[in-house]
């Protein structure tokens, strides 16, 4: 008789908690249709379900979501950039601490080569019925982003060649949680067929039905909590081998309300308040953001920028600030509002000459009404270009372009601080292959809040 195995899964969550009461209702329903039904029933999470945009998830460092995937009693998860990269090393190390799942990536490692204890490459699961699943964890390895933070991300398809015969020594059924994107799931199921489902994320791709490469199926639920994944396997004990396999996907808009969950938002959104409300600064006017035009504020953190990364000068773009400062004390809630990104100081090595090429491009601001999306930016539209310590006088070739009053030099090598956006997304390919250095774990906020705290600190009695 057939054995029919259940997995569910979810990726790239965000902390977008809008849909998760009723991704927590369903699966518990599901949960106990199984357990009634004496099936087995997995459940996986497949990375950057924490994301610091959310106030909450900043204000517990991702610890709130840990707590939220202990509640829907997940088995499993593999780490994603978000939760890799955008914590500093000792958060990463806390931050599975109260877990009651299994942490499965192969491919992190301490710099001396030995692995975090709460990171196992692999675990074999078992069904009610003795059949072995044998789960593996991988994650995109940006390793300039981890080196700085004291991690080595090794190649998760070295990883991969390693423990793969060995799973297939030792499990049933082959299951990938691969936070790498669409592109590399499709050549993990070429180059191991031995892999029976690829449980993927990082790109946002959706499935349907899933896709299948050979004998492999690959999975993928979307973003933001829209769909839940839903994978069922017919065994055949005997033949010790998958004979049927389906993916399908499960619309949480198409779900039932679940109870309070209006409130369920609100209160996170509360609690991550509550959990930022201590004081900054104290201003003696409000600070106007503007996404069109220069401004004490969007020039105030573009100058911290060349301060803060002690380079010769700086650009940013003005729709990385959010909204206005109030006059009086500033939280570290308003900062967190205004400047939610995910994204770090970064300094460029660039020529003058590439260099020059490059700031008259801006000047002519081609991103201005760019709704922009990706890459660590949680705000709407690109906006205006904003410069420090840059002089720029006319347009195009014959533009004028002075650095601290000098004119620029086309063979000098220039320091220039920006935001790591700009320097690895493709609005400007000279910046892109410029020569780089990140600054971590810091985000453009804590350089903002750093700049407001000396220039307007709190008086004593605050």
């Amino acid at each position: 008789m057939l054995e029919k195995i259940y997995i569910y899964h979810t990726n790239d969550l965000h902390s977008h908690f809008e849909n998760w009461p009723r991704i927590r209702k369903e699966l518990q329903r599901r949960r106990e249709i199984h357990e009634q039904r004496g099936e087995s029933m997995f459940l996986f999470d497949v990375g950057d379900h924490v994301d610091r945009f959310h106030p909450y998830s900043e204000g517990t460092m991702g610890k709130g979501n840990i707590k939220l995937l202990n509640e829907c009693g997940y088995d499993g998860v593999t780490i994603g950039n978000n939760e890799g990269i955008t914590l500093s090393h000792e958060d990463l190390m806390e931050l599975y601490r109260e877990a009651r799942f299994d942490c499965l990536v192969a491919n992190l490692f301490f710099e001396d080569g030995s692995r975090p204890p709460w990171a196992k490459p692999y675990r074999l699961y078992e069904t009610r019925r003795g059949t072995k699943i044998g789960v593996i964890g991988v994650t995109i390895n940006y390793s300039n982003f981890y080196r700085p933070l004291h991690w080595v991300a090794g190649d998760p398809f070295a990883e991969l060649r390693k423990w793969l015969p060995f799973l297939k020594e030792q499990a049933d059924l082959i299951v990938v949680l691969s936070h790498l994107g669409l592109s590399e799931d499709e050549r993990i199921a070429q180059e191991f067929p031995e892999v029976d489902v690829v449980l993927g994320a990082h790109t946002h791709h959706v499935l349907e039905r899933g896709k299948e490469i050979g004998q492999t199926l690959l999975c993928c639920t979307g973003k933001y909590g829209m769909n839940i994944g839903r994978v069922e396997l017919a065994f055949d004990p005997e033949k010790r081998k998958p004979v049927r396999k389906r993916a399908m996907l499960i619309a949480t808009e198409g779900l039932a309300e679940a109870e309070g969950e209006k409130r369920f938002v609100e209160q996170l959104e509360e609690d991550g308040k509550k959990l930022l409300s201590a004081p900054v600064a104290k201003l003696p006017a409000r600070l106007k953001s503007d996404w069109f035009r220069e401004t004490e504020l969007n020039r105030l953190l573009c100058k911290a920028l060349t301060e803060w990364c002690k380079a010769e000068c700086a650009f940013i773009n003005a729709g990385i600030l959010l909204d206005d400062l109030p006059e009086g004390i500033v939280t570290e809630y308003d900062i967190h509002r205004i400047c939610p990104h995910p994204i770090n100081p970064c300094t460029v090595s660039m020529k003058g000459g590439a260099l020059k090429e490059v700031l008259a491009q801006m000047a002519e601001d081609p991103y201005l009404t760019l709704a922009l999306k990706g890459f660590g930016f949680r705000g709407e539209i690109f906006g205006k270009m904003i410069f420090d310590n840059i002089q720029i006088s006319g347009k195009g070739a014959s533009a004028e372009i002075r650095i601290n009053g000098a004119e620029i030099e086309p063979e000098r090598r220039y320091t220039v601080a920006t935001l790591d956006m700009l320097a690895i997304a493709r609005f400007y390919p000279p910046i892109m292959r410029a020569e780089k250095r990140f600054f971590l774990p810091e985000f453009i906020r804590d350089v903002l809040k750093w700049k407001l705290r000396t220039m307007f600190p709190l008086p004593e009695d605050d």
